[in-house]
């Protein structure tokens, strides 16, 4: 009898540890293609480093999840997103257009800020205000979106041929430096990120003056995971960012980066 019952217990263990091997984990490797974004995400060569890459390698092995990373601009990134072949958008403004495409997932809020070489000028009130001053000329990430008034702005501003659009921070960093450019809109992190990477605007950085703009408020900054997903991998990867975002994960990860002064008029715990 007792042997019986041994041999039933065995039986019971295995049966559970092999339906337990078989409901975890991601049923697939999961798209993540990058572009480099200040600290968020940071482009080595071939090497992907940075905030959300070292979050998501962290959680891979924890819920069985391979997260494959490849680099792309950021515009492309975003229509990757948006046609199906990116499993994750990240790090994403939250916005209503992506929310029929994903579940977004809150990890911080951030306030996007216009950003400018300190010239003396007299400081800028509002978005109407930027597209008075026509002597200004703005440039942009292609792919960046921080929401209505924003777009707005950027058709505005192309009608009245004042608009730069680059594929990437990097881009923007070199007309500023250059005086090619004069104001840009985006986190100061994304901008101080990309001066650290690029020994020609070395020095940029001391000469930035930032404001913040009434119509470009405190918003939502996160991950997308795509509704394209089988909802088994999308309730596994949800539960596991979702517990990350309450851990306040990614503004530790920008602590370690960036100075608090940096951070406190730009980021923030959720």
């Amino acid at each position: 009898m007792t042997l019986r019952c041994l041999i039933a217990a065995c039986l019971a263990s295995f049966a559970f540890a092999s339906h337990s091997a078989g409901a975890a984990g991601c049923s697939r490797e999961i798209s993540v293609p990058v572009s480099a974004n200040g600290a968020s995400v940071i482009v080595d060569g071939t090497q992907v480093k940075g905030i959300y890459p070292d979050l998501l390698r962290g959680i891979g092995p924890k819920i069985g999840c391979s997260f494959v990373f490849t680099v792309v601009p950021r515009a492309r990134q975003v229509a990757m997103f948006k046609n199906g072949t990116a499993d994750l958008l990240a790090p994403a403004s939250r916005t209503q257009d992506r929310d029929q495409m994903g579940t977004f997932i809150p990890m911080i809020n951030h306030r996007p800020m216009l950003i400018s070489v300190n010239s003396g000028r007299a400081p800028i009130a509002d978005l109407p205000d930027l597209l008075a001053r026509r002597e200004l000329r703005v440039a942009v990430v292609r792919g960046f979106d921080y929401g209505e008034r924003y777009s707005t702005l950027l058709t505005e501003l192309q009608k009245q041929g004042r608009l730069f659009v680059e594929v990437d921070v990097i881009a923007v960093a070199r007309l500023l430096h250059a005086g090619s450019a004069d104001v840009t809109i985006m986190g100061p992190t994304l901008m101080e990120g990309a001066i650290r990477r690029e020994q020609r605007v070395h020095g940029l950085q001391e000469r930035l003056k930032m404001e913040t703009i009434p119509e470009l408020p405190w918003s939502q900054s996160g991950a997308y995971i795509s509704n394209a997903l089988k909802p088994e991998d999308l309730a596994i990867l949800r539960e596991a960012l979702e517990t990350a975002g309450k851990s306040n994960q990614v503004m530790d990860g920008y602590r370690r980066y960036f100075r608090t002064d940096l951070l406190s008029d730009s980021v923030r715990p959720r």
